[in-house]
């Protein structure tokens, strides 16, 4: 475990600090700078002053949540879950993914991941003691993609199980129908589990987003995580959950009890009244987000950054060598003094650090006027 860590701390951590001591605008970490809807913000007041979860909530989740989830897959998937055996409440989708891997790897598995990806990804494959094995997305004709030939190739006897990120961190691609059935095919024929992160499904711009169980053969064999924080702008709140087939649920929840146990019991009863929303709420966060990936978009491009187009997520991947730069750290950390804003090198997200040297990610979940200012910003790299 290299890549994250600098002297005990995430690059986030010390992104976001060189943010406030500089004053700089953070595009660093992907976190909204405004609040969701204010009926769910009530919801949770509502269920803290009703009683509802200030106490330890059932392990699984408080029903509620459970079948709220389970709604929300057949609404919006065609998907039907079993809310009691097949949909597990988590402590945001990092708990989730960290106990996926816990129950479900086992020393010497090797696990597939796409690579550049989450950082914790690689500490929860490290904790479970498995091998990764990445395949790398790579960038071309504007976007990143996956190579299916090269993700053949990499499955091994030894291969246990596929990690998945769509629409996928911190490129922006999301995987398309046929490259999902691909994966699913590979999966079936050399009988591999599949665990696959959806936290940004409804925050798809181009395309769609396809869960990969809902592929033949795919429901007995995968664990989908998707989490609240992207959809509702409550990252603070850390509400996650997994489905899957009974088997493998309860074997994430044996692991899961013994990290957190439980959490963020009212807020799960806030989180069920959320994923009722209307259909128009699901459009206007994808509306918004993608006028202000656009806006943050064409900022980077003016300022002379090779810009990758994202077609999903919070983030924008870009070159920093049209600019004269080759080392994405240090442009990152020079970046606050030189403009006053801050980004995130992508080589973070690599084993190789210098398969991502020079690029670097910004997050454009903010407020427009904040985008606005931070383009202007950028535009003192070109003068």
């Amino acid at each position: 475990m290299t890549k994250e860590w600098l002297g005990g701390t995430t690059i986030f951590a010390e992104m976001s600090a060189l943010a406030v001591r500089t004053g700089a605008i953070n595009l660093g970490q992907g976190f909204p700078d405004t609040d969701g809807p204010e009926e769910i913000r009530e919801a949770a007041v509502r269920a803290l002053r009703d009683g509802r979860g200030n106490q330890y909530p059932p392990g699984p989740g408080v029903p509620e949540l459970r079948t709220a989830v389970a709604a929300h897959q057949r609404r919006f998937y065609g998907l039907t879950y079993d809310p009691d055996a097949e949909v597990l409440v988590t402590a945001g989708a990092t708990e989730a993914i960290a106990a996926a891997l816990l129950a479900l790897v086992e020393p010497g598995d090797e696990v597939i991941a796409l690579e550049p990806y989450y950082d914790s990804y690689a500490a929860c494959i490290g904790m479970a003691g498995g091998t990764r094995v990445p395949v790398t997305l790579r960038p071309h004709d504007g976007a990143y993609h996956l190579d299916l030939d090269e993700l053949r190739a990499a499955v091994t006897g030894r291969t246990r199980l596929i990690l998945l990120n769509t629409p996928h961190n911190p490129t922006g691609t999301v995987l398309g129908r046929e490259e999902l059935a691909a994966i699913a095919e590979l999966a079936v024929e050399r009988d591999l589990l599949v665990v696959t992160d959806e936290v940004y499904e409804h925050l798809v711009f181009e395309g769609e987003h396809v869960p990969i169980s809902s592929f033949p053969g795919m429901r007995e064999r995968t664990l989908t995580i998707s989490s609240a924080g992207k959809t509702f702008s409550f990252t603070g709140w850390k509400v996650g959950w997994v489905t899957g087939p009974p088997k493998l649920v309860t074997a994430v929840r044996s692991a899961k009890q013994f990290l957190t146990y439980v959490a963020s019991g009212p807020f799960q009863y806030a989180i069920a009244e959320a994923l009722r929303l209307p259909d128009s709420y699901f459009e206007e966060i994808r509306t918004d987000l993608r006028a202000k990936r656009d806006v943050l978009s064409a900022g980077l491009t003016a300022a002379g950054f090779e810009v990758y187009r994202p077609s999903g997520t919070y983030f924008v991947t870009t070159d920093i060598r049209p600019l004269g730069e080759t080392d994405g750290f240090a442009f990152c950390r020079a970046l606050p003094e030189r403009c006053g804003v801050v980004a995130v090198p992508n080589s973070v997200f690599y084993d190789d650090p210098d398969a991502g040297r020079t690029q670097v990610r910004f997050a454009f979940c903010k407020q427009k006027g904040v985008l606005d200012d931070a383009v202007d910003r950028l535009k003192q790299l070109v003068h």
